[in-house]
């Protein structure tokens, strides 16, 4: 699928076929393209839960106030923050030479090491690239895929094993749709929501194309 088709057709689809499951050789290749998300200072400040079992998606759909999508996809993905990364060089950078280890995982450090509201925010931003990420491979693959912010936080930690410093930032149901999202609400026309060089500069104008 050309990237544009993926982007236009690309859905939140809440109604997954429950008897369909990934392969692990489709799984495989949903993640291993996911993680080309960019990070900040090549980080990789995230860890993702591939949720297969079917007890353990009843569970999270419990957690999430009984959305059936968590229960129903071919896979539910718990998209967490990986928190203590800053001052992981050597093992983020290993293929990087020593002086490009040395001075990014410095910067790293100094930028991150005593702002945790800023690890998070970064883990928040990385987390939300690769989701997107996540659900164009997806829909590349044939699938669909939905979002999802609206669970207890602390009880799919405790699901899926997390750590406190992991905290889960985004849940992913991806799988076969049963029926197709409703229609779309509408967007914001581009001189709404684009400024050109400052603020309240709209020279564009115009409908977003969604075709």
């Amino acid at each position: 699928m050309e990237l544009l088709d993926a982007l236009r057709s690309r859905r939140s689809v809440k109604n997954f076929d429950p008897d369909h499951r990934l392969t692990e050789e489709e799984l495989h290749h949903l993640m291993s393209h996911g993680l080309l998300a960019p990070t900040s200072f090549n980080m990789q400040n995230w860890h993702f839960i591939a949720v297969t079992d079917r007890a353990v998606q009843q569970r999270l759909c419990a957690a999430a106030w009984h959305q059936a999508q968590l229960r129903d996809a071919s896979v539910t993905l718990v998209l967490a923050g990986r928190l203590p990364c800053w001052n992981q060089a050597v093992r983020t950078l290993r293929h990087a030479p020593a002086e490009v280890q040395e001075n990014l995982g410095g910067l790293a450090q100094g930028f991150y090491q005593d702002n945790p509201a800023l690890q998070r925010d970064e883990a928040a931003r990385s987390v939300g690239l690769a989701a997107m990420a996540l659900m164009l491979v997806a829909k590349d693959m044939g699938y669909d895929s939905c979002p999802m912010i609206g669970f207890d936080a602390g009880q799919v930690a405790e699901i899926v094993g997390l750590p406190a410093d992991h905290p889960p930032l985004l849940a992913l149901a991806i799988g076969r749709a049963l029926q197709p999202a409703r229609p779309r609400m509408g967007f914001l026309d581009l001189e709404e929501v684009v400024s050109v060089n400052h603020f309240g500069n709209s020279l564009l104008s115009g409908e977003m194309n969604h075709d």
